[in-house]
């Protein structure tokens, strides 16, 4: 099937590049309008219409994690990483409006009370770990940390549960290679501002949405207390220690994005949670076809790596991660380059 790749379009005069990394409110009335105008005078067609189906997938753009200053906020090595790949980000779904033709921004999504957060787990003199803490399943074993007892009620376990939970969870996540359970700070609180996608993101969206009748399909995902939630296709551990399911994979999400003739993956952070919701998307396609693959193109330039300077710089586990999607067939592309140009698009 030959892909229908209408011509890059300018960005819109309203896009303004030095407020990608602040908080404002969004216009939407004036942006509505001014979204079918700019559909009529460019020739932009409902979404509906798209010969060749092309998904958007925006892994977690939100001021948690891409607003100086913010909780989690992700600077990569230089120190402005997300800002500079929201900017990036924006521009291209302007270029590309009468291309995409859905977008799927993700949602981290999250209340106090998680086995992530300090308020989980105490020590013998009842403090709580600090953020950035690994806590493996040896620690557990040697009572380092362990569950707060204080929080049972609020989760509707017993103490002795919450124990063995943790027990399970944290040898859960050693036995799958994982990353030991690591204490994040208080971030993407459910209702806060730091849960709101970028300001300037959520307006190209939002313009996106209007140019081509094209509802954004939300995920939310993180929300489950017991678990972290990464990747958006699947929590981090799916039972409890009796075998008891405590959390599913989002298979909807997945056959919802087999569908589309390409999925382009852009968002933070690149050796968290983009990396994570890749590799399981690899996962579950590998076990489909192992060719649909060739179907995904990552925006290299528009996810950073977490770095806390003097602390951690998770880089290099990002770009490993992102040469072995690259190795199974996925596409590696700057966001710079049109589409029509992309290896798989062009050949087709």
């Amino acid at each position: 099937m030959k892909p229908l790749i209408r011509k890059e379009l300018p960005v819109p005069p309203h896009f303004d590049p030095a407020k990608v990394g602040e908080v404002w409110r969004v216009p939407y009335l004036e942006r509505a309008a001014e979204a079918e105008l700019w559909a009529k005078q460019n020739h932009v067609m409902p979404s509906s219409q798209d010969s060749f189906r092309v998904s958007l997938l925006l892994v977690d753009v939100q001021n948690t994690f891409c607003i100086p200053g913010f909780e989690l906020y992700v600077g990569g090595q230089s120190g402005w990483g997300a800002v500079e790949d929201n900017r990036r980000l924006c521009e291209f779904i302007y270029r590309n409006l009468g291309v995409i033709t859905e977008i799927s921004p993700t949602m981290d999504t999250h209340r106090t009370v998680q086995i992530f957060h300090s308020i989980f787990l105490v020590n013998d003199s009842g403090e709580h770990p600090a953020p950035f803490t690994l806590v493996s399943a040896e620690d557990i074993r040697k009572g380092t940390w362990r569950f707060n007892r204080a929080v049972a009620a609020s989760l509707g376990v017993s103490e002795e549960y919450g124990q063995r939970f943790l027990a399970h969870y944290t040898e859960s996540l050693s036995r799958g290679g994982k990353y030991d359970l690591t204490i994040w700070p208080y971030h993407a609180m459910l209702g806060s501002i730091g849960h709101a996608l970028v300001s300037a993101v959520e307006e190209a969206v939002f313009f996106h949405t209007v140019c081509r009748f094209s509802q954004a399909d939300f995920q939310v995902k993180g929300d489950n207390p017991l678990t972290e939630n990464y990747s958006v296709i699947s929590p981090e551990v799916l039972v409890n220690g009796e075998g008891k399911t405590i959390a599913g994979r989002n298979r909807a999400f997945v056959n919802k994005l087999l569908q589309h003739d390409a999925v382009i993956i852009a968002g933070q952070a690149k050796s968290h949670c983009v990396a994570w919701t890749i590799d399981d998307l690899l996962y579950h396609m590998s076990a489909v076809d192992g060719q649909l693959a060739r179907k995904v193109y990552l925006l290299e330039d528009c996810t950073s790596a977490v770095v806390v300077p003097g602390l951690i710089d998770y880089t290099d586990q990002a770009e490993e991660s992102f040469r072995r999607f690259e190795a199974a067939g996925m596409h590696l592309v700057r966001s710079t380059a049109p589409i029509d140009t992309w290896p798989g698009i062009r050949d087709r």
